[in-house]
């Protein structure tokens, strides 16, 4: 079912090996860039004809009620909302440990500096939505944000052809506290984030995952707005020994398959016997998963099984393709850990599939994709403040540093830069009765 390499001994896995198309595709782009320039000019009049128009939703009111809150809040049951607070309760405290201080320094000759460290003052939060619900997404999203001391936190998130916001979703936001909720999704959310509408008044920044419109529309708005990144498909990589059992690894590339057809599994093996195995386990669970033919198209065109001749190969691999998910199922796996150099999230043991991680553990579950967790980070506390340097000199220090910072600037032929410096000191030696 999934495309198979075998590398020999001595052969590394190459970038041509692994086909990813990688950016953002030009028709999808082209579509985004009307939206996006419709709500701009219109507003809300093109929020509700685009909501009817992709949802099916005819709206006369963007705003979710605090009544529809409620009556979702009352119609979830105490076991989810009991799920939600505990994963809420770890998603805290591990964002927490995140939280960056502003630091100061004086240094010798009256010379202070230091970085001060600001909440982002108004953020929009993208949830998908509509047929499917992603409560966790919530979670994910406005956690770090409202630990970051984010004042103003707005969610989107597209309705259901009633006009309705799936109960869980709204569930977990009450849980958070969030109550500036809209109707809306797509690309036509992200305009109305970014630029502001009648309703729904502008954010400096905006996160959450979305479909391929979302991941565009964000592309066209960044800088007019922050975003968090440009996600695509998601992806995991299942890096696994003779010691891997057939049935998690077939579990856990199904439980990534199941997103959509395009999400990317890997399984990079040193165990030339364990491809054969996985496929019979596949073949039993694929008999009785409600959303086999998802899997099956995801695992048939975008699945990669990578055989390794040794573990050396195998990181290598695994590294090469720096993957959103990294399931790491060898003998001795934290050992191992020192070894992964680009992953998005790593999960360590055959007890610790990638469902602990986008719901409960506490790490967050928007993470890089694409091979871009050769860059990338994880969705953190640190997406939500500012830093800014701060620097204050006193005469002394002018001085000291002058000369260095007049050589600097008359070789890059910006003689204001070093007439500022000298201006002041003539100033002072002038005052002094110092020509020198």
């Amino acid at each position: 079912m999934m495309r198979r390499i075998e590398l020999e001994r001595g052969r590394r896995l190459t970038r041509a090996d692994v086909s990813r198309t990688g950016g953002i595709d030009a028709e999808v782009l082209g579509v985004a860039q009307r939206i996006v320039d419709d709500v701009r000019a219109r507003g809300d009049e093109a929020l509700v004809v685009y909501t009817a128009q992709f949802d099916r939703a005819d709206l006369t009111d963007l705003r979710v009620s605090e009544a529809e809150i409620e009556a979702a809040v009352a119609s979830v049951g105490d076991g989810f909302r009991a799920a939600i607070s505990a994963a809420a309760v770890s998603i805290e405290a591990f964002h927490v440990r995140q939280v960056e201080q502003s630091w100061f320094t004086a240094e010798e000759g009256g010379v202070f500096l230091g970085q001060k460290v600001t909440p982002i003052g108004r953020v929009g939060i993208y949830v998908p939505g509509g047929r499917a619900c992603y409560p966790s997404s919530v979670l994910m999203n406005a956690i770090p944000a409202i630990v970051a001391g984010v004042s103003e936190i707005a969610m989107v998130v597209p309705p259901d052809a009633d006009g309705a916001v799936n109960p869980y979703t709204l569930a977990a936001a009450a849980e958070l506290g969030l109550d500036e909720i809209y109707k809306v999704g797509g690309a036509q959310a992200v305009a109305a984030l970014a630029y502001g509408t009648a309703s729904i008044p502008r954010v400096d920044k905006i996160t959450g995952p979305g479909n391929a419109y979302v991941t565009a529309a964000k592309k066209l708005v960044m800088g007019e707005v922050g975003i968090d990144m440009l996600a695509g498909p998601s992806e995991v990589l299942i890096l696994a020994d003779e010691t891997a059992q057939p049935l998690f690894v077939a579990i856990d590339l199904m439980a990534q398959a199941e997103h959509d057809p395009r999400a990317a599994t890997y399984l990079v093996t040193t165990d030339p016997d364990l491809p054969a195995l996985v496929d019979e386990a596949l073949a039993d669970l694929l008999a009785t998963s409600p959303r086999a033919e998802v899997i099956e198209r995801s695992l048939t065109d975008n699945g990669v099984v990578i055989v390794c001749p040794d573990l050396e190969i195998a990181l290598d691999a695994a590294n090469l393709i720096a993957p959103e998910h990294l399931e790491v199922m060898m003998d001795e796996p934290l050992e191992l850990l020192g070894s992964i150099e680009n992953a998005g999230a790593i999960f360590l043991g055959p007890w610790t599939p990638e469902s602990v991680g986008d719901y409960v553990a506490g790490p967050n579950h928007v993470l890089p994709t694409g091979g871009t967790a050769r860059f990338s980070s994880p969705l953190s506390v640190a997406d939500f403040v500012k830093r800014s340097s701060v620097l204050s000199y006193s005469f002394a220090g002018l001085e000291a540093d002058a000369s260095a910072i007049m050589t600097i600037a008359e070789a890059e032929g910006l003689d204001a830069h070093a007439r500022a410096v000298a201006l002041r000191l003539a100033a002072v030696y002038e005052m002094e009765g110092d020509t020198e």
